[in-house]
Order: C-alpha cells, then structure tokens, then sequence
C-alpha cells in the first residue's frame, strides 16, 4: 500500500504543478493516466461504481465538492479544484486528495482550504493504537466547526486495502465525542477525507449521476490521505515523507 500512496502523491504533486486558469480538467486526468503508466500501476476509479467512472481523477470545481468528471472545462480564476486519485498496485489501493486554489483566490477561499487541510491533519495525528474511531471525526469537527464552515456529514471516509472502498466508514463529526466505535488497532488502514464549505453542508448530485454539489452553489474544499495505524503511530502512505513534516 506505500508503493500505491507513492504513486498517488506523485500524481497529485504533478497536477497541482498543472493547475492554473485556462487547464481543463481533462488535461489534469491526462497527467494522472502519464503516471499510472509509469509507474505500471492501475487506476482506483476507472469503471468503478454503477454508471461506471469515466476517468482516473475525480476533479470537482468551485461549488462542486466531490466526484466531479473531468473534461473540457477549462478552470477559472479564483476557483477551487479537488483533485482526488486512487492507485492499484499488486491490488493493493492508495487514496488521496488535495485541494488547489486556481490563481488568485478571495481570501475566504483560501481560508476555507487551509482549514480543511488542517482538520485532516488534526485526524491524522489522532490515528493512534488505543484510539477509536470518533477520534478522528472528532478532530475534524474541532478544527472545523469553529469557523461556521458547513462539514458534510453523509460523505465519509473509509477503510482502504485490496478494495478502495472497506468498513467502516469514518465520519468526519462525532455526535458523542471522541472515544466512541472500533478501536485503532496496529495494521487498520483508513481513507480520511473532510469535506467542508463555505455555506450550507447541503448536498446534491448533478444529472451525471456522479458530481456532488453544494445546494447554495457556494465553494468547497476536500482533503484526502490514506494513514496506516503503526505501534510507532500513524503512518501516512500517500505522503511522500510519510507525513513527518505535519504529524
């Protein structure tokens, strides 16, 4: 699963590099697909689902929160664009997001995306043998909910292994707070991914069947690591450094 990770973060890393106004999403599914064929690896969601997922990244814009299609769109200036990825390699799946601001963005954009980021973070370091799972949708919620930010709470995260998609679920609040559900054994692997916006946590998807949006049509942020319970701690696998420089 580090050699799948590796292989996400590289491809986010160079599709972040590609973001600017006037790139089509298209183009940043292109980058992916250059990667996977390097690499040798395989793509988490080509085909995956019922339509089947046309692309290799998910790429959702502006209001768009989640499981955007890409293509010919081109990104405009003061948006912001999720990129999420997944990699197969030996069958084994990593799965990440980041978020990129397109030129120059209001600074209530930017805020938004820095907080999300942080709140998986805040997750990330509570990824911990001895922990339980509210702990992590805890940690998103302390980070999350003081700013007034709407936190989707019917899109999760999720185990990760030879499927993309495992129980449990991890939500990103904790209705009783943390210390609650499955105990964070050494070896779990989970997907953590908050999804935040600027006004209401109302949700609806688009006639493609895929794209999710926000019902007042203001912007998004989505954040994304895979994070492996280590004794020594959590272990970020789609972190090129393992996520040294922000646990």
């Amino acid at each position: 699963m580090r050699r799948a990770g590796l292989v996400v973060a590289e491809a986010l890393e160079r599709m972040t590099e590609a973001v600017r106004p006037g790139v089509t999403t298209g183009a940043l599914d292109r980058i992916a697909r250059t990667v996977l064929e390097a690499h040798g690896a395989t793509s988490s969601f080509l085909g995956y689902g019922d339509p089947g997922f046309p692309a290799v990244i998910c790429a959702s814009v502006g209001a768009a929160v989640v499981h955007g299609i890409p293509d010919d769109r081109a990104l405009q200036e003061g948006e912001l664009c999720s990129i999420d990825f997944g990699a197969i390699v030996d069958g084994w799946h990593g799965d990440a997001a980041v978020t990129v601001p397109v030129g120059d963005c209001d600074p209530e954009v930017l805020e938004l995306n820095r907080v999300t980021e942080e709140s998986l973070w805040a997750a990330l370091r509570v990824a911990r043998p001895g922990g339980r799972l509210s702990d992590l949708g805890a940690a998103v919620e302390s980070v999350v909910r003081p700013h007034g930010y709407g936190l989707l709470e019917d899109y999760t995260g999720h185990g990760i292994g030879t499927s993309m998609h495992e129980p449990p679920y991890v939500p990103n609040l904790a209705p009783k707070g943390p210390g609650h559900g499955m105990a964070l054994d050494v070896g779990i692997v989970l997907a953590i991914e908050p999804m935040a916006t600027l006004g209401t946590a109302d949700v609806e998807v688009l006639g493609d069947d895929w794209t999710v949006v926000t019902a007042d049509r203001r912007q998004a942020s989505h954040w994304e690591h895979t994070v492996a319970v280590t004794p020594e701690g959590p272990w970020v696998l789609t972190a090129r450094d393992g996520g040294a420089s922000r646990l």
